[in-house]
């Protein structure tokens, strides 16, 4: 039985130092901190990347990244989850379409925080709303990740024209007023680049939901499948920064695996449906 044979096993006693070594070595090296992300997953994809990189054991890898920053340019791809797509979940959309933008509306000037963009997709999904509805103009959106390759592809807002098809459907059932490609053209390399009135309203930028700090006050927060990625003490962290960055009625949206049931912020913030949350101020009525 090689080392590679169950890719889907749990780390064994005998990993458990030495993986425990490697994420101090990337953090004390590199300062990505993973020391509390669930270690299920993170297992799995460090074997995933052990295979694909042709690296034998934990040890070795700990040994090579903190020597060859290229080699771990290449794993930090396989430890972040980078999986997205325009409108995703379109219910989650459309929720912020009727119930929440109505809200946005109040305010002069609105700040917006995509937490965890990956390849950007998801902010892009929010200033075509936003434009729709008419409240870009006066909106900043602010897509933070860990990855810079993810951040650079965020940035050039250019995707594989084949994906257009399904981000329409999505954008249909997201509510979508128009057509979707009304917001990109087509590149003489097979390639649809977004729209730059939707790029110069997103600022990406790396953010470490795990070290950094708040940066902004937000009006609405988006973070979706990260949370699930993590330990419960970093959960509740996260969400604290949530809670902290959001003004008194802003919003959190979460994934759909994802909840504030069993957090220390639940009473904070009033349910909505399709996982948005309202943080709560006394007197406000509840968006159901």
């Amino acid at each position: 039985m090689t080392a590679y044979d169950d890719l889907d096993q749990l780390e064994t006693a005998e990993e458990t130092p030495a993986l425990d070594a490697l994420l101090v070595a990337v953090y004390d090296r590199y300062h990505y901190d993973f020391r509390d992300y669930a270690r299920g997953s993170l297992h799995r994809r460090l074997r995933t990347a052990m295979v694909r990189l042709d690296i034998p054991s934990i040890d070795e890898m700990r040994r090579r990244v903190t020597e060859e920053p290229v080699l771990f340019s290449q794993l930090l791809a396989y430890l972040t989850v980078q999986l997205s797509e325009l409108f995703r979940d379109p219910p989650f959309f459309k929720t912020f379409r009727e119930q929440v933008v109505p809200v946005l509306r109040t305010y002069a000037s609105r700040k917006l925080w995509v937490a965890g963009c990956s390849t950007g997709e998801e902010a892009y999904s929010f200033a075509i709303l936003l434009r729709e509805e008419g409240l870009l103009e006066r909106t900043q959106i602010y897509a933070t990740d860990i990855f810079e390759k993810s951040l650079r592809v965020a940035e050039a807002g250019i995707y594989d024209l084949d994906r257009m098809r399904l981000f329409t459907q999505n954008y249909l059932a997201a509510g979508g007023t128009g057509s979707l490609a009304e917001y990109y053209a087509t590149t003489t390399t097979g390639g649809a680049v977004f729209d730059r009135a939707l790029r110069d309203r997103i600022v990406f930028a790396d953010h470490s939901l795990t070290t950094d700090s708040v940066f902004a006050e937000m009006h609405a927060v988006s973070c979706r499948n990260v949370l699930i990625y993590f330990t419960k003490p970093l959960q509740d962290r996260v969400l604290g920064l949530f809670r902290d960055s959001l003004v008194r009625t802003g919003f959190l949206g979460l994934g759909p695996r994802e909840s504030l049931d069993l957090s220390p912020v639940r009473d904070v913030f009033a349910p909505m449906p399709d996982r948005w949350y309202q943080k709560r101020a006394p007197g406000l009525k509840e968006l159901r």
